[in-house]
């Protein structure tokens, strides 16, 4: 089964570009991916840019209207996602367990739906 998960995390809870701690923190990303690779769980997982730039999408009344920035005003925001393909919910626990942002953030772990 495919699981979604997202990485949630407040805007500037990650160390700085080009620090140090930069670094050791996407090292940590970089280990987590090779285990998801080696144990063949991973079908995508991408880094999003910052929140600032997400442009939210309404149609109402058949107008689209677009609004700058995210639809709601949170602590956390979406910083980027997984998808995993695992035998079941406690495989795919273990996994979304091994995102560093999960912790000074949190992942949110999502059965994707399967339409036949």
């Amino acid at each position: 089964m495919k699981y979604l998960a997202l990485i949630y995390s407040p805007q500037n809870a990650a160390p700085a570009y080009g620090t140090p701690e930069f670094d050791a923190f996407i090292g940590e990303y970089q280990a987590a991916t090779e285990v998801y690779a080696k144990d063949k769980v991973m079908i995508a997982g991408e880094a999003l840019e910052d929140s600032s730039t997400a442009t939210t999408i309404r149609v109402r009344d058949g107008k689209t209207e677009t609004i700058d920035g995210p639809f709601v005003e949170t602590k956390e925001q979406l910083g980027g996602f997984y998808l995993f393909d695992c035998e079941n919910l406690d495989e795919a626990i273990k996994y979304a367990a091994m995102i560093p942002s999960a912790k000074h953030g949190a992942v949110e772990l999502r059965p994707v739906q399967e339409f036949s």
